[in-house]
């Protein structure tokens, strides 16, 4: 089944940076997922996040507030 990811930020360099590394994690290691950026502030504050990037894997927030290492994050869409 396919995951869908969604990183909540604004486009800050963090925000940019988490976008590059979920992407490489989900394609070197064939995950399924559909990846998405969310940048409208309304939107995220739908998520009740403070502080970006955040990560949100099928609706459940995973990482807020920090940029996330591929180990972590491949350890998360496992």
């Amino acid at each position: 089944m396919s995951k869908v990811i969604k990183i909540l930020g604004t486009g800050c360099p963090n925000c940019k940076t988490t976008v590059a590394l979920v992407t490489e994690v989900v394609h070197e290691h064939h995950i399924e997922a559909e990846i998405i950026k969310v940048e409208d502030i309304m939107d995220i504050m739908q998520y009740n996040v403070l502080s970006t990037p955040a990560v949100v894997v099928d609706e459940e927030i995973k990482i807020k507030g920090r940029v996330p290492s591929k180990e972590e994050l491949l350890e998360i869409l496992s």
